[in-house]
């Protein structure tokens, strides 16, 4: 049995009246009592009833009526169903995010997805954590991958994600006095960098937010020399000896030049890395799945 006259009979036993239901329909009345003819017909009985108000269901209409409805709801659900697949085949993923997060969090998220919805396509954006959040609140991308805290105006648009906590870790050039070949030294003091030229993220970033502040509060107004955008970029100008830097500890984990890098004996320099999304806008299962993969990925990289 075709599902629209299923669909016609569940809309008429509700509004309870053939002209009403007809017009909600967007049909002629003699097209839609011709189909409740045809569906009578087609269960042997009849369905409905006339009475000075309309039409009322008779109880073989009852029983048919629950019947309609299952079918009607399975359909729908199918649609749905189908349409989610499709999106998981063919679907496009925007997402933005920070040094950090694009270069060692997001390409073991990418891989694995890709491998399980190869039809999928990623769109990748890498720029400040403002930046990828309004981006994120514009619509422009689906989901952020950004460090906390947020500080734009319209924050409060944004769903945050908690998703790792970073720590941010001092490497040094082969020529610095506080290099120890041996690679015993673990740690650094505020004091110790006094002077030093630093090569540091660009100025008004979250990472480089969270490094000026940590260094004032030690008492140390830090000597920038150079400013770049990428992890990879600060570590090739402190290997050619042009100052200091700070980088992401997951940036360090196959370093065989700069080993763990120098943590902070004053304190650690953590920051929190999160997921943004709109909370006006709902995911797609594309960017669901995405999501999901980026949690389950990040809690991997935690336990190593």
């Amino acid at each position: 049995m075709e599902l629209t006259p299923l669909r016609y009979f569940v809309v008429i036993a509700k509004v309870g009246h053939l002209t009403r239901a007809s017009r909600q329909l967007g049909i002629t009345q003699p097209a839609l009592s011709a189909m409740l003819k045809k569906l009578e017909a087609h269960v042997g009985t009849p369905l409905l009833t006339r009475s000075g108000k309309g039409v009322e269901l008779t109880e073989a209409g009852r029983v048919f009526l629950a019947h309609a409805q299952s079918a009607v709801r399975a359909a729908e659900q199918g649609e749905v169903a189908v349409r989610e697949l499709l999106g998981l085949e063919r679907g496009t993923i925007r997402i933005g995010g920070g040094a950090t997060a694009v270069s060692y969090l997001l390409p073991p998220v990418v891989s694995l997805i890709r491998k399980q919805h190869p039809g999928l396509r990623f769109f990748v954006r890498e720029a400040g954590s403002n930046q990828v959040a309004a981006s994120v609140i514009s619509s422009e991308l689906d989901l952020g991958l950004v460090t906390l805290p947020i500080t734009l105006p319209d924050a409060d648009k944004l769903i945050r994600v908690p998703l790792i906590e970073d720590e941010l870790r001092l490497i040094l050039p082969a020529t610095s006095p506080l290099r120890d070949p041996q690679r015993k030294r673990t740690t650094f003091a505020w004091c110790d960098l006094e002077g030093m030229a630093i090569v540091g993220f660009e100025a008004s970033s979250a990472v480089r937010d969270v490094i000026d502040r940590a260094a004032a509060q030690g008492g140390v107004t830090l000597n920038y020399v150079m400013e770049v955008r990428s992890i990879e970029g600060i570590m090739q100008m402190v290997k050619a000896g042009i100052g200091a830097g700070f980088v992401s500890k997951f940036a360090l984990a196959t370093s065989t030049e700069f080993a763990a890098g120098l943590s902070c004996v004053d304190g650690a320099l953590k920051r929190q890395l999160a997921i943004v999304k709109s909370r006006d806008r709902s995911l797609s299962v594309a960017a669901q799945a995405c999501e999901k993969a980026l949690v389950d990925g990040a809690k991997r990289l935690g336990k190593r």
